[in-house]
């Protein structure tokens, strides 16, 4: 076992630091290896969420902060990866001591230890945390969809689905100003299913902020379009409706907003083409079961890797994603691959999103990156069929 390893067993062993009466406080990692890496900074702390012990991890962005709840046993290894992969310099602060590490070479880290005397953090994370719709405050449309009992209470088996809408709604509220101020704004989901999403959108917009709305979700599934246009009815919704209809096929005067959150495969490319031949100012994306290059992707270099199936499936995802931002991106969208909900609730948690903000130059710089990736590994993905 190295020194690294050792000092971060140590201080990261909570239970056995408390024995010792020296509990930690926080770790923070910052000095990145390379200039490419998002984040500019995490720390990472000791948190109880629902009776359990876990490591929280905070992402700084430069203009955000994300969030990452990590399993107690994972923690050690979690943090040695960002330490050999991502920073440079460790500092973790303890009640009782200040440690450096300074990890230029992982293998060769210079650590010194320093006494300081400061409050243990409180490890409770149980506390309510401030959601656009709030825990305990009866919202209509969870009532009826079964998210909330009466009372505005959660049930227990849809907590994730709670999360996940609070979720999308800070990515949506954050895309808002970058939508019309004034006059009715136009929204379409495309593969709304059943419209958790959609009726929070509505909600949201419409009745705690007061905006004139037109929303319409689309599916292929009949019995779920009856069953979201009769919720829509009860709850007199009167601007919200869903229609029964193919992603492909669909024809519109257009949307300020499109969103699309698990359409399968290449439903989620003609979502993207649809909004931008709409000139849609905000897109929210979150793509599912991308196959289509799956039998495309040729490129001798790593085919020792794609010959496994599970890990060409894995880059087929990414590379197919990559495409699509590129896409986004010559068209005149700003494109950020974001994280939409945690692992945990499920695997397709990639979040595109893009807000038209065109600049010639870069439009141009993008459509070469685009073909030259596309004939690099010769696949001809839908998206393609974007001009």
């Amino acid at each position: 076992m190295n020194e690294l390893t050792r000092t971060l067993l140590t201080v990261m062993n909570t239970d056995e630091a408390a024995r010792n009466g020296d509990s930690l406080v926080r770790i923070v990692f910052a000095d990145k290896r390379r200039k490419s890496l998002e984040y500019k900074k995490v720390t990472l702390r000791p948190v109880t969420i629902r009776s359990e012990l876990m490591f929280q991890a905070e992402f700084h962005f430069d203009n955000k902060v994300t969030h990452k709840n990590i399993p107690y046993y994972e923690g050690v290894d979690f943090a040695e990866q960002l330490i050999r992969e991502d920073f440079k310099q460790v500092n973790i602060l303890t009640e009782h001591e200040d440690i450096q590490i300074l990890a230029a070479k992982p293998d060769r880290p210079r650590i010194t230890h320093k006494p300081a005397d400061r409050q243990a953090a409180s490890l409770s994370h149980d506390r309510r945390k401030h959601y656009l719709l709030e825990e305990g405050a009866p919202c209509d449309f969870l009532i009826e969809l079964g998210v909330m009992n009466e009372d505005g209470t959660v049930r227990k088996q849809h907590y994730a689905k709670f999360r996940q809408i609070n979720r999308f709604l800070e990515i949506a509220d954050d895309s808002f100003r970058d939508l019309p101020e004034q006059g009715t704004l136009r929204i379409i989901d495309f593969g709304c299913g059943k419209s958790y999403l959609t009726f929070a959108l509505y909600h949201y917009l419409k009745i705690q902020r007061g905006r004139d709305v037109e929303i319409i979700g689309l599916d292929l599934k009949e019995d779920v379009i009856r069953f979201c246009n009769g919720v829509a009815r009860k709850l007199g919704y009167a601007d919200l409706h869903f229609l029964t209809g193919d992603i492909a096929d669909y024809e519109s005067d257009g949307a300020d907003m499109v969103v699309t959150l698990h359409a399968c495969d290449t439903a989620t490319d003609y979502a993207l083409i649809n909004a931008v031949r709409w000139n849609s100012k905000v897109i929210l994306s979150v793509p599912c079961c991308q196959h289509e290059l799956f039998s495309q992707i040729h490129e001798t270099v790593n085919d020792p890797m794609l010959k496994h199936g599970i890990l060409k499936d894995k880059f087929t995802e990414l590379l197919t994603d990559a495409l699509r931002g590129l896409k986004l991106e010559a068209a005149g969208y700003d494109v950020k691959m974001i994280e939409f909900t945690s692992l945990e609730h499920t695997s397709k948690n990639i979040m595109i999103k893009a807000v038209y903000d065109p600049k010639e130059a870069a439009m141009q710089k993008t459509s070469q990156d685009y073909e030259a990736l596309k004939d690099f590994y010769h696949v001809r993905p839908t998206i393609d069929a974007l001009e």
